[in-house]
């Protein structure tokens, strides 16, 4: 059985992994900082929602590897090699430390549906925070940036990611409900 689980656990990181980096072919270009508005932020999150921390951190680990060895992980297939040196460097720190982190929100939801809700919303809402506050820090340290500066280069993405954030939320309760075990619950007890 537990073989069957870390094959299971390996086989769901290489999916979303996967996902993410096929989200890397969505983005939209804005004059702000050079940062592109992609779907890839969302994705990632939605690994933490859906795979819990432990999972989720692999999941971001295993897309910097990819992206570090040369492949194009990034939108306009950048390699994280090549983002290193750049202004997203914060951002690629981010995707390693948000779905960790909401994940470990995400899997102490309650078992009714309600409580789910709130708390894959907020996971979700903490997993963006935490991608903002690195890519300002990398805005900081790659472009000069004062703190207030960094922070405010993100008010364009606000809402558009919120509603990426909603989405991924939306998806995971469908995950969840459809997949109990994932959270090691059993399907009667997201029905109550």
């Amino acid at each position: 059985m537990k073989k069957n689980s870390v094959a299971l656990d390996i086989a769901y990181v290489a999916v979303f992994t996967a996902l993410i980096i096929v989200f890397a072919f969505v983005s939209i270009p804005t004059p702000t900082a050079g940062v592109p508005i992609v779907l890839q932020n969302a994705v990632i999150i939605l690994a933490g929602l859906v795979l819990g921390g432990r999972r989720g951190l692999f999941v971001g680990l295993l897309f910097m590897v990819l992206g570090l060895v040369g492949l194009p992980i990034l939108a306009g297939g950048r390699s994280a090699l090549s983002a290193i040196a750049g202004p997203t460097v914060g951002y690629l720190v981010g995707y390693i430390i948000s779905p960790a982190i909401t994940g470990l929100i995400a899997y102490r939801a309650p078992r009714n549906k309600t409580g789910m809700t709130v708390t894959l919303a907020i996971a979700g809402i903490v997993g963006l925070a935490i991608q903002y506050f690195c890519g300002s820090i990398g805005l900081m340290v790659r472009s000069g940036m004062s703190f207030g500066a960094a922070i405010l280069a993100q008010v364009p993405f606000i809402v558009p990611d919120l509603i990426k954030v909603v989405v991924m939320v939306v998806i995971a309760i469908g995950v969840h409900a459809a997949f109990p075990d994932l959270m090691g619950r059993r399907a009667q007890s997201t029905h109550r």
